[in-house]
């Protein structure tokens, strides 16, 4: 975690989102703009959530972590959403592990400051009403995606959620053969089956996996199995 002492840019963000017009008072003054690298956790369930941020640019995974020790995969962030309306009111400790999986740039403002300035705003209270009934639907969703979505369907969204965003869409970020296990641990597979799917993919000339990365061939066909259902 960076703070980027660049007004401009910040300004930029600021404007680019109409971050201030949610709020009824002028919050810029309070805002940090942060960078966090890629792999590096916003949040661990269990923080102390001092900041609350509006990621304005890049990619966070949302996951948890079961008592069995095994990780599962929530949902994939990107510009905007805002992380800490949930704790927001009364909660201090962060619920879910946030991970930048790019380069990631939020714009923040301290816990103190936002519940100081901004406890008592409708205008932005309404906006959090807003954002939490999005999650609210997301996390319904969520809770069938294990039970309802085939493996294909999971694995296809998370390469997608997982692209960069520029103008090359044929290659994935390098997903290492012994990083496999744990891609299969977010999606609630075991790795066996994983495997089986990558080899049906790759027989359908819709991925190609090479020694460590995963190249996508037909982004289209790709899409179809995908139905986005990891994205926000």
């Amino acid at each position: 975690m960076v703070k980027i002492k660049d007004k401009y840019k910040l300004n930029y963000y600021v404007q680019r989102y109409n971050i201030n017009d949610i709020f009824q008072k002028d919050m810029v003054p309070y805002m940090d703009l942060v960078l966090f690298e890629k792999n590096e956790h916003i949040y661990k369930a269990g923080d102390d959530m001092t900041y609350f941020y509006f990621l304005v640019k890049g990619k966070t995974k949302v996951y948890n972590l079961l008592k069995n020790g095994k990780s599962l995969l929530l949902k994939f962030y990107k510009p905007l959403i805002i992380v800490g309306d949930v704790e927001f009111i009364d909660k201090y400790k962060a619920d879910s592990n946030i991970q930048a999986i790019e380069e990631c740039l939020c714009i923040g403002i301290t816990m103190e400051n936002i519940r100081k300035y901004a406890i008592d705003d409708c205008k932005f209270l309404r906006y959090i009403c807003k954002e939490l009934g999005n999650k609210l639907s997301s996390i319904s969703k969520h809770s069938a995606i294990n039970l309802l979505y085939p493996l294909e369907s999971r694995f296809a969204s998370y390469l997608l959620a997982t692209t960069p965003e520029n103008n090359d869409y044929s290659k994935v970020h390098e997903i290492y053969t012994d990083k496999l296990t744990e891609v299969a641990e977010l999606l609630g597979a075991s790795y066996r089956h994983l495997i089986r799917i990558i080899h049906k993919l790759e027989e359908q000339n819709i991925i190609k996996k090479q020694k460590g990365s995963i190249i996508i061939l037909d982004r289209g066909a790709l899409d179809d199995i995908a139905e986005d259902i990891y994205e926000i």
